[in-house]
């Protein structure tokens, strides 16, 4: 079975918002942040299930960890379906929280 891996407004913030931050110091490390993650979420396509629940109870809202250097990055996705995940947010392991 493969899941439509959709995005919200927010979550493609969030990746713009990094990746800006990411550019102002270091261009080749945010272009290699960008195809990282690019690559990670297509994992959701066939296994969101092998994600770790994220906090708060609810069985569908998952993260996927995806490491970069000595931190990494975190994708909250929502699994809506049998045929569907949606990719909330995404923030820096170093940040407080989703916002």
């Amino acid at each position: 079975m493969s899941y439509l891996v959709k995005w919200t407004e927010r979550a493609r913030v969030d990746l713009k918002r990094l990746y800006a931050y990411l550019l102002d110091r270091d261009e080749d490390a945010a272009a290699r942040v960008l195809e990282l993650i690019a690559q990670s979420v297509v994992l959701l396509e066939d296994f969101p299930f092998s994600c770790r629940k994220a906090l708060g109870g609810n069985a569908l809202l998952r993260e996927m960890l995806v490491p970069f250097g000595s931190s990494g990055y975190v994708v909250l996705f929502r699994i809506d379906s049998e045929t569907s995940v949606t990719v909330l947010a995404i923030r820096h392991q170093r940040e407080d929280d989703y916002h």
